[in-house]
């Protein structure tokens, strides 16, 4: 009756035959089709994710450069508003110190004025009281009340 291998040979033909027979090549490359389909769906998924992704990143990056701009241009126009407040306060600053220093220089001006007034009246009044105490006990009468009175009149005439 043969050898085993024959036998094997025939078992296998049978075997495929049966396997033909139930449709099983139509199963299976159906159910590659299928899962290929599968794949390919989830591949066109992933695709679609990954150009909204792109997308999304692409407007995320454009509204980051646009902050950071924006941020720039706050930064400096902070800079120019405080490099302009600190020269304004300078200059009220320095305009305030010379109204103080002005003022200062009035009142010095003008106590001097009283003190040089009042020195110059001092003296006048000493002098006026010396020259009346040297006339008095120099003269008497008509004579020395004349020369007491113009002596008086000039030396207030020249002290003020």
């Amino acid at each position: 009756m043969g050898t085993a291998e024959l036998w094997v040979l025939v078992a296998f033909v049978i075997f495929i035959g049966i396997v033909v027979y139930m449709g099983v090549p139509g199963k299976i490359t159906g159910a590659l089709d299928s899962r290929a389909a599968k794949i390919k769906a989830e591949l066109d998924e992933a695709r679609g994710l990954r150009e909204e992704a792109a997308r999304v990143l692409a407007e995320y990056t454009r509204k980051r450069e646009e902050a950071e701009q924006e941020a720039k241009a706050l930064v400096e126009n902070a800079r120019r508003d405080a490099a302009a407040f600190a020269a304004d306060a300078k200059v009220k600053a320095d305009e305030f110190v010379a109204r103080r220093t002005k003022a200062a220089e009035q009142k010095i001006s003008m106590a001097e004025s009283q003190a040089v007034a009042e020195v110059r009246a001092a003296a006048a009044d000493a002098a006026v009281a010396a020259a009346e105490r040297v006339l008095a006990a120099q003269t008497s009468g008509p004579l020395g009340d004349e020369l007491f009175d113009k002596g008086l009149s000039e030396v207030r005439a020249k002290l003020n």
